[in-house]
């Protein structure tokens, strides 16, 4: 498999996974580094704007800190910005290439909104709009696809969140995230190891359609292994949350029954799931195991709710990436995306 690694991997998504957690370390040290004006006395909410992976940071940073924030948590993924947005919102604008047309769109109502605003970026568009209106912006390293770069993403925003006091500190439990990591990396790069959790799921996907379940606080995470999927493995995925798929979706797997056996079930379970969540969680594979290809259950690991979120994040990212191997398919390159964008910018 390394022959194949090597031939189908020339940009090196591996050795990008594989680097994470100290991607994860200098993204902290940025967040404290960084130059902040922003002020959050009496911010009455959060709205994160962005797209793909910088969406996708701004998702788990909602459900992360769900518990936590007693002010509403939005991302938005659009041109403009809800109504409510005002003078008392905290908005963050999040593209790494910073040339991302919807988020320049949504950046400039949020200036006319007259919102706080706080920028991450590797540049482009909007560090140049940031500078202009004397805006924050973090900057963080270019030269990574987007969706590799989540802990340049994710983690200044943490450690500025907390800076500016909106909440607590979060150094033992991101210290126990990047230990954690270290681990994972050191046994999901390995693919001799029988520990390799990630490669013997991808063996089972080969030809498969993966369909991922999760309970609602792990909804980012769900949406994460979904989209590391599509971009790197060319693969689509679907998934829902519970208990939301028992009122509805839980019916659909009736009827076409061949095409069901091309589906496989991976439930993503963290021990703090609600009580009754874990009795449906149960009930539903019981019920699936009637229709589905198979049935996998990826566990959460670690003490601190970060840690098992980016447990789960990081188990995807690799089965993703071994997936995109076994498909015969370089996992960095997103061509019809590509197209599509070169397309719009004619327009």
């Amino acid at each position: 498999m390394l022959e194949e690694i090597k031939k189908l991997d020339p940009k090196g998504m591996m050795n990008w996974i594989k680097d994470f957690p100290y991607q994860v370390e200098n993204a902290v040290k940025i967040g404290i580094s960084s130059s902040i004006k922003c002020n959050s006395k009496n911010v009455q909410n959060i709205i994160l704007t962005g797209l793909g992976g910088s969406a996708i940071a701004g998702d788990l940073l909602r459900c992360y800190l769900s518990k936590e924030l007693k002010i509403p948590f939005i991302v938005n993924r659009h041109y403009q910005l809800p109504e409510f947005v005002s003078k008392n919102s905290l908005v963050i604008v999040s593209s790494y290439s910073g040339n991302t047309e919807e988020t320049i769109s949504a950046y400039k109502d949020a200036i006319k909104k007259k919102a706080r605003i706080l920028c991450i970026s590797t540049g482009g568009k909007i560090e140049k709009m940031a500078q202009k209106q004397d805006h924050s912006c973090i900057k963080i390293p270019p030269g990574l696809s987007p969706r590799a770069a989540l802990g340049y993403s994710f983690f200044p925003l943490l450690v500025v969140l907390s800076r500016i006091g909106l909440i607590k500190k979060k150094e033992n439990e991101i210290k126990e995230t990047i230990k954690l990591l270290k681990e994972k990396s050191s046994i999901l790069s390995n693919i001799e190891s029988p520990e390799n959790l990630s490669l013997k799921l991808a063996e089972k996907l080969i030809g498969k359609i993966p369909v991922i379940y999760s309970s609602l606080d792990l909804e980012a995470v769900n949406l994460r292994w979904r989209g590391q999927f599509a971009e790197n493995a060319k693969q689509l995925a679907f998934g829902h949350v519970l208990p939301e798929m028992n009122h509805n979706e839980l019916v659909g797997w009736k009827v076409l029954t061949d095409l069901m056996k091309q589906m496989h079930v991976i439930f993503l379970l963290d021990k703090e799931d609600h009580k009754r969540i874990q009795i449906r969680e149960s009930i539903t594979k019981e019920i699936l195991a009637n229709y589905a290809d198979g049935i996998t259950e990826v566990h959460s690991t670690g003490k601190s709710p970060l840690a098992r979120i980016f447990s789960l994040v990081y188990y995807g990212d690799w089965t993703s990436f071994y997936l995109a191997i076994l498909n015969h398919e370089d996992p960095e390159p997103v061509k019809v995306i590509d197209y599509l964008k070169a397309k719009l910018a004619r327009i």
